[in-house]
């Protein structure tokens, strides 16, 4: 197990319990400008993130004891970290389980390291943009807090899911196509599935449905996505 920790540069998290890829990921995520601590299984993961606070997380899926998919959803309970899943599986069920989990993005193994920096960068620039604070349709958007409340309820979305949210909410008076989605979101459409986008709006509906929102989220066929709010 081994730990860096830098006050100035950002923070990451690795959980990698392959030493070898562990320190191949710490050696490219450094010269990257990141302060790296790495943790070779979910326990010690957690350990750290109690007692330090990471700019982002990249999780293993397969882990010791706890998987990856676990401490991912745990990690969320506790904060709003930007987490990138590791997978060797490519298959859609595991892909969606992840994101049911609360990662705001996955690759799967084998990659090129220079696409697994383009989504950190993607991830990180979300936290950069925007207002304070933002209300539109009945939702009231804390940029700082990366928190969205409705009706005096908050809802608990991933980084992901908080970041569509915010986008639509920002562009409410247009419809956004599926690629400017992408491309402000992901920030690496070469490497995305449009099919992402319909599957985090699902996700975005059915959390707006259970705080009975006046927000809604419409698809306009062959363009994209919009957001309003009943008597817009």
């Amino acid at each position: 197990m081994h730990r860096t920790v830098d006050r100035v540069t950002p923070r990451i998290l690795v959980v990698e319990d392959e030493p070898e890829m562990a320190a191949l990921l710490a050696r490219g995520l450094q010269e990257e400008g990141y302060a790296v601590t790495i943790a070779g299984n979910g326990i010690d993961a957690m350990t750290f993130a109690s007692e330090t606070s990471f700019d982002a997380a990249v999780l293993d899926v397969m882990l010791p004891g706890m998987s990856g998919f676990e401490l991912c959803r745990r990690l969320r309970d506790e904060s709003s970290i930007a987490i990138l899943l590791l997978t060797a599986r490519d298959a859609l069920d595991d892909r969606v389980r992840g994101l049911d989990a609360g990662a705001d993005d996955y690759l799967t193994k084998p990659f090129e390291f220079a696409e697994l920096a383009a989504r950190l960068r993607a991830l990180r620039r979300r936290d950069l943009i925007g207002a304070s604070r933002l209300d539109v349709g009945g939702l009231h958007i804390d940029m700082t807090r990366h928190a969205i409340s409705a009706g005096g309820t908050q809802l608990r979305l991933s980084r992901t899911e908080f970041d569509l949210l915010r986008l639509l909410a920002e562009n409410h008076t247009r419809v956004l196509p599926r690629a400017e989605i992408i491309d402000a979101i992901w920030g690496a459409a070469a490497y995305i599935d449009p099919n992402i986008v319909d599957q985090y709006v699902r996700y975005v509906r059915k959390k707006l449905d259970g705080v009975e929102s006046p927000a809604r989220i419409v698809a306009v066929r062959g363009i994209g996505f919009q957001l309003i709010a009943d008597g817009q």
